[in-house]
């Protein structure tokens, strides 16, 4: 058996609202077990017998769009890749608050290509540092995300033809945090 968390782009924001309870009944639809969720932005827990990670998030994408009536790009991580994630510490820049600054992660197919991480470098300012890492990208911001200069449209333009959903690292603790209790207590 092989468990995933599913990362899903777009679950209640921009007018797309989905009750976590149903979400877990789609995800159960399509024959997948010990189904959880996390907080209300689209984190899903689940176990399956397959491991064809790029068919299985096709799968989910095809399945959601067609019962939910709008695309959800799904980003599949086992708690491990996620764990190795969180151990990647982009150092902060001189002067930057450790309290004030916010840590993000931008979570992609694949490694950022070639003309990802040159946008990504033009962008880099006193505000905002970008760190791609595998297939995700560091995002370190000197306070709020909403107070970046890069959100939305900034990073949306960085990253054109690339699909990308986004935590921040205090959820993605919290996550892995809640995936390895679920998993402890199926053993029990």
């Amino acid at each position: 058996m092989h468990s995933y968390i599913a990362l899903l782009r777009g679950i209640n924001v921009g007018g797309h609202r989905v009750k976590m309870n149903v979400l877990r009944e789609h995800f159960a639809g399509l024959g997948h077990e010990d189904v959880w969720t996390f907080i209300a932005s689209g984190n899903v827990g689940f176990s399956t017998e397959r491991d064809d990670r790029t068919a299985l998030a096709s799968e989910i994408e095809q399945y959601l769009a067609r019962v939910l009536g709008f695309e959800v790009a799904t980003f599949l991580r086992t708690v491990d890749e996620l764990g190795e994630v969180l151990a990647v510490d982009p150092s902060l820049p001189d002067g930057w608050d450790p309290v004030a600054a916010s840590h993000y992660v931008i979570f992609l197919d694949d490694p950022a290509p070639k003309s990802v991480t040159v946008a990504l470098e033009e962008l880099a300012s006193d505000h905002d540092r970008l760190v791609p890492y595998g297939r995700e990208i560091h995002w370190l911001t000197r306070g709020k995300l909403s107070e970046s200069p890069l959100f939305g449209a900034g990073i949306d333009r960085a990253t054109r033809g690339v699909r990308t959903t986004t935590r921040n690292t205090t959820s993605l603790r919290r996550l892995v945090a809640k995936a390895t209790a679920e998993a402890t207590s199926r053993r029990a």
